[in-house]
This record gives structure tokens, C-alpha cells and sequence, in this order.
């Protein structure tokens, strides 16, 4: 299962953790592990891309984790970035709640 934890300060995103794979299908097709990468990557080289906000990345492929966290102020484009992930993840979840798992976490 890929487990997604939500980062937020004063009810808005800063960052996420997203760990392990959604296990729907052998590695490499796994199209629902597919889909929640493609949303991450793209959240990720958009708010290094898009916007002129500092952030914490690491990426561990051994253990397929990935952490990313914005340092500071969240700026308008990421926290619309962000909440395009949240919405975009939700929907995955819902659809395949046996893989993909979303939680949050306030700080």
C-alpha cells in the first residue's frame, strides 16, 4: 500500500511523505502506483519550476519513499499545487482504497 501523509500548518499544506508501493499489480505496470508517482513528481517539478519557494526533497528509491516539505511560507502556487495533489490522490484513494492510503498531519 502507498501510504500518503499530508504535512499542514494552520490548515494549509506544506509538504508530504509518500511510502511503499499501492501493491495493485506486479512493479513496474502497477498503474495505480503509476498515477500517485506521476502526481507527485509533477507537484514537485512544478513548485521547483513554478515558484520561487524553498524546499526540503528526499527521495529514497530503495524504500520508495519521498519526502518533500516546503521551507516557510507556503506561496500561493504551491498551495494550489498542493491542494491539486491532495484532490488528485483523494480521488485515487477512493477508488482503490486497498492501495492507496491518505492521513494528515498538523503541526
Amino acid at each position: 500500500m502507498t501510504n500518503i501523509i499530508f504535512f499542514r500548518k494552520s490548515g494549509k499544506i506544506t509538504g508530504f511523505q509518500s511510502k511503499g508501493h499501492a501493491g495493485y499489480g506486479m512493479r513496474g505496470t502497477d498503474v495505480v502506483c503509476a498515477s500517485v508517482s506521476a502526481l507527485i513528481i509533477n507537484t514537485i517539478n512544478s513548485i521547483e519550476k513554478l515558484t520561487h519557494d524553498r524546499y526540503d526533497e528526499n527521495v529514497n528509491d530503495r524504500r520508495a519513499i519521498i519526502d518533500f516539505q516546503v521551507d516557510g511560507e507556503v506561496s500561493g502556487q504551491s498551495e494550489l499545487l498542493f491542494n491539486s495533489l491532495e484532490l488528485g490522490l483523494y480521488e485515487i484513494a477512493k477508488a482503490y482504497p486497498g492501495n492507496v492510503s491518505i492521513k494528515y498531519r498538523d503541526y
